[in-house]
């Protein structure tokens, strides 16, 4: 009799393309997220024993639950092959526990991208579920109903009821109140820059020049007296160039994507707002439909802060480009090791593709992101020949960028 093994992953669209991948002998079904969590009518934490968290089966889900065990009675093994986090692998214990199932016939793996080759190898390297990440996971549950059960009550009868109030908005709230702190304590400095237009004779273009200071040595005005002295003092002056320094700028290549940096470069050039970055950044890595090609995962694992790239993306991308960039490797500044280190950065899965595939890509995100408006033209400035303004507050400075910028 030929075995049968099951896959369980979170969503129907990963399902789709990782069935692809695997035999007739491999079943592929989504647990469509979590299917135990605290209850949503209590705290749900014993705090006298050693806050003890209760699970209960997600309402709404006994009929997936009861799906799942019974493709799981039937197979040999199953793989929780839940995504590559704390999170993941939490769902992927609860699975666990909800299917009865035993340390031989449980196996997880975790896929970094959904192609061919890795789901293929991490299917044949699987593993036991790492107990120090699912504790990681559960102490970030319970931390978060334990401050939001203190908290949201304080927030509806002070603010307005169905606010909520947990592990993230709590130190949020912090760091704005220290903030405004440092805004009111904010004592306004009067300063003052002369710039001046001049004109290059053999040449005839135009260049600014900023005032430094006097017989070398910098000095900042902080009046319109000491600015009218200075136009005085220059005001017949004859200027020269005395020396022009040039040099070579290297630039490197921007690091690869971490979660953070792919937010903002979405909201920077696609006004993108971070959740809908991250829903479209979901769906290129469980796998979008290419034409020639079917459904294939664009890029790698996209919640990560670490800029590593994973070593076969490396050769690949080395291979590709060694013909047109030197071979010396791109200066990137170090960073402290630290949080989810064993993830690479979110670079694509593959280098090069076929024309037909990019214009295929092209129409899906113009109509993904059709719908999320187009970025306003930047503003234009001028610069005056002499500008001349008190320092103002933070607030007051971002209240007049607003105001220029509309």
């Amino acid at each position: 009799m030929a075995e049968k093994n099951l896959v369980i992953v979170e969503s129907p669209a990963k399902a789709k393309t990782i069935g692809k991948y695997l035999g007739r002998s491999y079943t592929v079904k989504a647990s469509m997220g979590h299917l135990r969590d605290l209850p949503k009518s209590k705290l749900g934490i014993d705090i006298e024993h050693d806050f003890e968290p209760d699970y209960k089966p997600i309402r709404g889900k006994e009929a997936l639950i009861r799906e799942l065990k019974e493709a799981a009675k039937e197979s040999d093994t199953v793989y929780l092959a839940t995504d590559p986090d704390r999170e993941g692998e939490a769902i992927s214990w609860h699975l666990k526990y909800l299917l009865d199932l035993n340390d031989q016939k449980a196996r997880r793996v975790t896929f970094n991208e959904i192609t061919k080759n890795v789901v293929q190898e991490s299917i044949a390297r699987p593993r036991e579920i790492d107990q120090n990440l699912v504790d990681a996971q559960q102490a970030r549950r319970v931390l978060d109903r334990i401050v939001g059960y203190e908290l949201s009550p304080l927030l509806w009868k002070k603010v307005r009821r169905g606010l909520s109030a947990g592990r993230v908005q709590s130190v949020a709230t912090r760091m704005v109140d220290e903030r405004e702190k440092e805004i009111e304590s904010f004592k306004p400095e009067e300063y003052w820059t002369l710039d001046a237009q001049l004109l290059d004779e053999p040449s005839h273009k135009t260049f600014t020049a900023h005032y430094y200071g006097k017989n070398g040595k910098k000095f900042e005005p902080s009046s319109r007296e000491e600015i009218d002295a200075v136009i005085a003092d220059t005001k017949s002056a004859v200027f020269a160039v005395k020396s022009v320094k040039r040099a070579d700028k290297q630039r490197s290549p921007s690091p690869p994507f971490t979660t953070s940096t792919l937010q903002q470069e979405a909201s920077r050039k696609l006004n993108m707002t971070p959740r809908r970055t991250m829903a479209i950044a979901q769906q290129l890595y469980e796998g979008v439909d290419v034409a020639g090609e079917g459904t294939v995962g664009l890029i790698t694992y996209m919640r990560t802060d670490s800029r590593r790239s994973p070593p076969r993306r490396a050769s690949s991308s080395a291979a590709t480009a060694r013909t047109i960039i030197p071979p010396r490797p791109a200066a990137s500044r170090p960073r402290r090791a630290h949080r989810t280190r064993t993830r690479p950065s979110v670079p694509p899965t593959w280098t090069s593709r076929p024309s037909a595939s990019r214009a295929t890509l092209r129409a899906s995100s113009t109509a993904s992101t059709g719908s999320s408006g187009a970025a306003s033209s930047p503003a234009r400035w001028r610069t005056p020949s002499m500008t001349a303004s008190p320092s103002r507050s933070p607030r007051a400075c971002m209240n007049s960028a607003r105001a220029r910028a509309a």
